[in-house]
């Protein structure tokens, strides 16, 4: 008897950088497509975005979310531009069970942030695979948030593609304008660290990434953007292939390295 077995999907964190690549024809938004390309089109999406920082862990489960416009000083276009993709209650509420018994919110009110829709617009450009994002609870450890990623791994054996969304090294106040592709020394090297640590499948120097004291206090001043690697690297499984697209930084402080685990 044949049976049609479910490829198993990948778990990519994007980095995602300036929510102006929505905008952009570039290396980066290219690297994106491609990888929409290779992959196909997954049965649904579970995004844990950096723009999703919450209290308590709330997951959106409405069945047609709005597109937040949560930037600002951009082109009109920018505000005018929607992604239209579809909810999936019943993602969600199989997320809320899998998570079991942490506490898990579902909300039907929140729409998709730019931290998903805007990198999702050059991989998926049709809007059409339903898409749920995953809050991350403020309040919990970096650890919690790795074994979170772990549990919602399963999802990948189910057809769904986990996204994180957000940067290794994010420090806005210290982007230089001037560099555009250029790299503080702190900021490689604490790159540098990450994916070292990512290569050799070391999860404890992720999960502990303030033991790079300076470095990691200039790269990760708040977690919110670092935070969503812990989900995709607690996907992760044995003998999972992984590689680095993308591993440069713009402006000094912004690393826009994407990790594709498995696939």
């Amino acid at each position: 008897m044949q049976t049609n077995k479910i490829r198993p999907q990948p778990a990519i964190f994007f980095g995602h950088g300036s929510p102006g690549n929505v905008m952009e024809d570039n290396f980066i938004t290219r690297t994106w497509e491609n990888l929409g390309r290779e992959f196909g089109k997954p049965k649904g999406i579970i995004c844990i975005s950096a723009h999703w920082y919450t209290r308590g862990v709330r997951v959106t489960a409405g069945a047609h979310p709005g597109t937040i416009h949560d930037f600002g000083g951009f082109p009109k276009a920018m505000y005018d531009m929607r992604y239209p993709a579809p909810g999936s209650p019943a993602l969600a509420a199989a997320i809320r069970e899998r998570l079991a018994p942490l506490d898990v919110e579902l909300d039907e009110e929140r729409g998709f942030d730019h931290g998903s829709w805007c990198v999702l617009a050059k991989v998926f450009p049709e809007a059409d695979v339903p898409l749920v994002q995953v809050g991350m609870d403020a309040s919990l450890s970096p650890s919690r948030h790795f074994e979170i990623g772990k549990a919602l791994g399963a999802f990948r054996d189910e057809g769904y593609l986990l996204m994180g969304s957000g940067n290794i090294v994010h420090n806005l106040p210290e982007m230089d304008w001037q560099m555009r592709d250029g790299s503080y020394e702190w900021a490689g090297r604490f790159g540098d660290y990450i994916r070292g640590s990512i290569a050799s499948d070391t999860p404890a120097n992720l999960i502990d990434y303030t033991s790079q004291n300076r470095d990691a206090l200039l790269s990760v001043p708040h977690p919110d953007h670092y935070l969503p690697l812990l989900y995709v690297m607690g996907a992760r499984r044995e003998n999972d292939p992984v590689r680095f697209e993308t591993p440069i930084v713009e402006y000094g402080s912004l690393d826009m390295t994407t990790v594709v685990v498995g696939g």
